[in-house]
């Protein structure tokens, strides 16, 4: 695909992005999942997928934007701590470095030393950091989301502030995670294990779950040095996560299922441009072959940009999605313009023309 035409549907999805409102569509949610204009893990998100777009782009727009977009919603007050709310964290990282702003450093360090405080970000079993969103604790619950909504940000804020005792908590939640979410038969992960009830719901390979680990991952080891042992244990299951999916891409639309393995349920583009991006910037890190890959990054690439509309709105996307306990309750999550719809879809095109 032309680099032209990925930079004007970049162009497109960025600016969509800045202006989602919900446009009073009834939420489940106490804060809205879809208004850009909230601080939560989708819009946590989006803010990452636009913080990226301006690293490449250079827009001046898109920096205003997010500086703007923090200033107002640390003004307005956030309304509690926990692993989603802490996805916006991530970019804020990006832009201290930027601006050298204290405030957003005084902001990072608490928010650090609150995940890392034993009365803090709540630890289930093991140790593992639960999965406590807006108004809900989640006893006892780890999802996949968590490698992306929180440890980035650990990470980041444990280079900023010197503390080599927050990567080795993200290593250790990383290990954790893979080893109470990973199906290594089937290569793929499930989206959650509850303690108290010692297993893994519904046992779904669902497809944006899966997607935070393949972007996560490929983040994480693009920046930071880490372990040898590690840093190979953590490829691996990437790399097997990769073979699976090679498997299941659908092949009319070379894309993947919001069950990835499961052929009647339909295409998910928010997963779908998250396996993308992480396809594509495997075979960049040297991890993927291009040659065993170049096929089903051109397929996916040429289908994906038809699920962007006319204004830039990435489509079929699945609203917000809770743990469920069987594959029809994921097939049967209503499709909403979202957020990290947008954002996953513009990570999937900049690592296309990076």
């Amino acid at each position: 695909m032309e680099r032209s035409v990925i930079e004007e549907k970049l162009k497109l999805v960025a600016n969509r992005m800045m202006a989602i409102r919900s446009h009073g569509i009834k939420e489940v949610f106490p804060i809205s999942l879809i208004d850009i204009n909230c601080w939560e893990w989708p819009q946590g998100v989006g803010i990452f997928g636009l913080y990226k777009y301006y690293t490449i782009s250079k827009r001046q727009e898109i920096l205003d934007f997010l500086l703007s977009w923090y200033d107002a919603r640390i003004s307005e007050g956030i309304l509690e701590k926990n692993v989603n709310t802490t996805s916006p964290m991530l970019t804020l990282t990006y832009l201290y470095e930027i601006t050298g702003k204290e405030s957003y450093l005084l902001l990072i360090k608490e928010w650090a030393d609150w995940i890392m405080e034993e009365k803090g970000l709540i630890r289930t079993g093991n140790g593992c950091f639960q999965h406590m969103i807006t108004g809900n604790a989640n006893d006892g619950e780890i999802l996949i989301d968590t490698v992306f909504m929180t440890l980035l940000f650990l990470a980041r804020a444990g280079k900023i502030l010197a503390r080599p005792d927050y990567l080795n908590e993200v290593n250790y939640q990383f290990l954790s995670h893979i080893q109470y979410l990973f199906d290594a038969k089937a290569g793929l992960f499930y989206h959650g294990f509850n303690f108290n009830l010692n297993h893994n719901y519904g046992k779904v390979h669902w497809g944006r779950g899966n997607c935070w680990y393949t972007v996560a991952i490929l983040e994480y080891l693009d920046e930071f040095e880490i372990d040898p042992a590690l840093r190979r244990y953590f490829t691996s299951v990437y790399l097997a996560q990769i073979a699976s999916l090679k498997t299941h891409v659908d092949g009319e639309k070379k894309l993947w299922r919001t069950v990835i393995d499961d052929a009647s349920s339909y295409i998910e583009i928010s997963g779908s441009a998250g396996f993308l991006c992480g396809m594509m910037k495997g075979v960049k890190q040297g991890i993927l072959s291009e040659k065993a890959h170049g096929n089903i990054i051109a397929g996916a690439l040429e289908n994906i940009v038809a699920y962007i509309a006319d204004d830039g709105a990435v489509e079929n996307v699945s609203y917000g999605t809770p743990v469920g306990n069987d594959k029809e309750f994921y097939m049967n999550i209503p499709i909403r313009p979202m957020t990290y719809g947008q954002a996953l879809m513009i990570l999937c095109l900049a690592q296309a023309i990076s």
